[in-house]
């Protein structure tokens, strides 16, 4: 199917974009350093960087990572942090050494840890000193030499550095003990790239930029491979969507969302750059009534999110007493975003919940509706630019309009595939070579997708995902367990939630025991909010455990 496109809700939208405009991320990046060196690009809990402090302080990290740490071109290095001023230096500063950057969520179990460090190969990790005794725990079973610790105000203002260090640290008791060997700190790194030559390598569009990291069907994480031209192509892909209603320069971004998080890393920290924008950075978006506060600090233009996170905001009484005069996009992604939602932020803010689809191996914006869009419509959008879709059944065939089957996409930000994975990777294509997301949709006539349902048996946990089969592995580890299974069940809160069923081995096992089991191997958001007992698990004819009749 050609891509669809409707003039009438996008004049200004190009059909296409040309990604060949840059030959690297690191291209975009220090254009923008240039182009707005005095403006601030980032601020966070009192802290700020300008855009020419970023240039200097990623171009020390990169000389560091070159001459310190004697690491070469395409070598992985991973960073571990949630949103704080350190993460962009640290990001920047190993996309400039032609370094390949491992996004990690800090969440992880020593398992989950363990298993993306080993997988990925990676020579070293920026982190936050807070989860330095989860790492301690992963660390010898790695290829990691090289450890660069950083806490939580190390780059704020002096004295308030220095007293929120000591408050997370010896107040709030935040940083559990730990101890490894030889690592170094990034305010040292800093210093002593300071003083060390960087040499800027030919960085070539189709070299791998990130790892980026999502859940396995096979019950592991898989790395999506994700170049310096698929990363390019989704920025200038967003530009060219919804840039025509920024100004550069002048706008300021809300990033609730981890900046690990593929759709936050895209379109909050790289097209905010490309724009010259503001990021104010929240490290803690669970903490509503403090991220409410920060917000009425800002006159902000734009904010990201997830459905749950924008059904905290309405929840707050606060929230609707905010200014939003200066708002121009609201973006929902990662989940899909309810209409009761949706309705309510049109109610209070006055503006429309604009709902984005996208996945990690798409960098990740593959559909976004219009950003002049009257009201919610339900759908994922449009195709952006550059940006070819097809519906297919069962055997591939494109189905007829209006008819529902798998999503499929084509576009210069879709991966070539998963790292050292050949044959995932050869399932996550048709015999033709389009992408194949694994969720049921529909195209009208007006060309918007709307998705009907959910092939995978993937859940979505509040922007996340989670596959069963990493849970059900992780469970029947248990000695009393005999078999467990796990689906996806609607949640108010967080889209879907984890239901767990186990049929025992041992009698007396209780559901706190693998509640227990659960919290020590799996991150928060993986973890069963339901378990049931069952004497049997549906199964069919050959043994394989029948999710869809658990989920009825």
């Amino acid at each position: 199917m050609k891509r669809i496109w409707q003039k009438q809700y996008e004049k200004a939208v190009p059909l296409d974009i040309d990604p060949s405009v840059y030959n690297s991320i690191v291209d975009l990046l220090e254009e923008s350093f240039d182009k707005f060196g005095s403006k601030t690009a980032y601020v966070n809990m009192g802290g700020q960087l300008s855009y020419s402090e970023l240039d200097r302080l990623s171009r020390d990290f990169a000389a560091y990572l070159q001459q310190s740490l004697c690491l070469k071109q395409g070598d992985r290095v991973a960073i571990m942090m949630p949103n704080l001023i350190q993460y962009p230096v640290a990001l920047f500063g190993v996309l400039r050494a032609g370094m390949v950057a491992v996004n990690v969520n800090p969440l992880y179990t020593p398992r989950e840890l363990e298993h993306q460090l080993k997988d990925s190969g990676a020579k070293a990790i920026v982190i936050l000193e807070n989860f330095a005794h989860v790492l301690q725990k992963a660390i010898d079973n790695t290829a990691v030499k090289n450890v660069i610790i950083t806490r939580i105000g190390d780059m704020l203002p002096f004295l308030k550095s220095k007293i929120v260090n000591l408050v997370v640290k010896h107040v709030k008791k935040m940083v559990p003990d730990w101890r490894i060997a030889n690592h170094d700190v990034l305010l040292n790194s800093l210093k002593a790239g300071a003083n060390k030559t960087f040499n800027r390598p030919e960085i070539k569009s189709e070299d791998t930029a990130f790892l980026q990291y999502t859940g396995g069907t096979t019950g592991v994480a898989k790395g999506a491979i994700l170049t310096h031209r698929n990363i390019v192509s989704n920025v200038l892909q967003a530009k060219a969507w919804v840039g025509h209603h920024f100004i550069e320069g002048e706008e300021i971004v809300i990033t609730p969302l981890p900046l690990y998080h593929i759709f936050s890393l895209t379109a909050n920290c790289l097209f905010m750059t490309v724009m010259g924008g503001t990021n104010v950075l929240i490290t803690n978006p669970r903490d509503i009534p403090n991220f409410v506060k920060e917000l009425k600090k800002w006159r902000f233009t734009f904010i990201t999110g997830v459905n749950t996170l924008f059904g905290g905001l309405l929840n707050n009484p606060e929230f609707a007493q905010l200014d939003f005069t200066s708002m121009k996009i609201a973006l929902g992604g990662g989940m899909a975003v309810t209409q009761a939602v949706a309705q309510k932020w049109t109610k209070v803010t006055g503006k429309v919940l604009l709902e984005a689809y996208g996945l990690t191996e798409t960098s990740p914006a593959a559909c976004i509706n219009p950003a002049n869009l009257k009201e919610f419509n339900g759908c994922i959008g449009l195709p952006i630019p550059s940006t070819d879709i097809k519906i297919i059944d069962e055997d591939e065939k494109e189905v007829k309009l209006g008819e529902a089957g798998e999503l499929c996409f084509k576009g210069p930000q879709v991966t070539q595939g998963y790292w050292n994975k050949p044959e995932d990777t050869k399932n996550l294509f048709t015999g033709d070579g389009w992408l194949k997301t694994g969720d049921i949709a529909s195209l009208d006539k007006l060309g918007f997708v709307k998705i009907v349902d959910r092939k995978k048996d993937m859940i979505l946990v509040s922007g996340f995902n989670v596959y069963p089969n990493e849970v059900e592995d992780v469970v029947t580890l248990m000695e009393g367990i005999l078999e467990a299974a796990v689906v996806g069940i609607p949640d108010e809160k967080s889209g879907e939630a984890v239901k767990l069923f186990v049929v025992k081995k041992d009698p007396n096992l209780t559901k706190e025991a693998v509640l227990a089991h659960c919290k020590e191997n799996l991150t928060g958001y993986k973890r069963p909010k339901e378990i049931e007992f069952k004497d049997e698990l549906p199964k069919t004819n050959v043994g394989k455990i029948l999710r869809r009749a658990l989920r009825q």
